[in-house]
């Protein structure tokens, strides 16, 4: 999945409102915490989540197994907050953040 420049930034100007829809914390990813991105992954297509883990490189870890687990692609990293996207097979018009957000 590899999005061109132009698509990037209208996700990152979708994604900037967004509020964090899953907060990781000291747990790091348990079984509960995957199934829930998965599920908002699949609702909302273009989510924000927290990572809440003080050291840098154990952040680019998890960001790394989150993408490969769930076949998103990240599209921005400030801090402790991820931008994810993965587009829905089929996206629910009431749910789905791209949808919704459209111009």
């Amino acid at each position: 999945m590899s999005l061109g420049n132009a698509e990037k930034k209208r996700l990152r100007a979708i994604g900037h409102a967004l509020k964090p829809v899953v907060i990781i914390a000291q747990k790091g990813l348990t079984d509960n915490v995957t199934k829930e991105i998965h599920r908002a992954l699949e609702a909302h297509e273009l989510i924000k989540i927290k990572l809440q883990v003080p050291d840098r490189e154990k952040r680019r870890a998890m960001l790394e197994e989150i993408c490969g687990t769930h076949n998103a692609e990240s599209l921005q990293n400030i801090g402790h907050v991820v931008l994810l996207y993965r587009a829905a097979k089929r996206p629910d018009p009431k749910l789905s953040n791209l949808i919704r957000k459209a111009p």
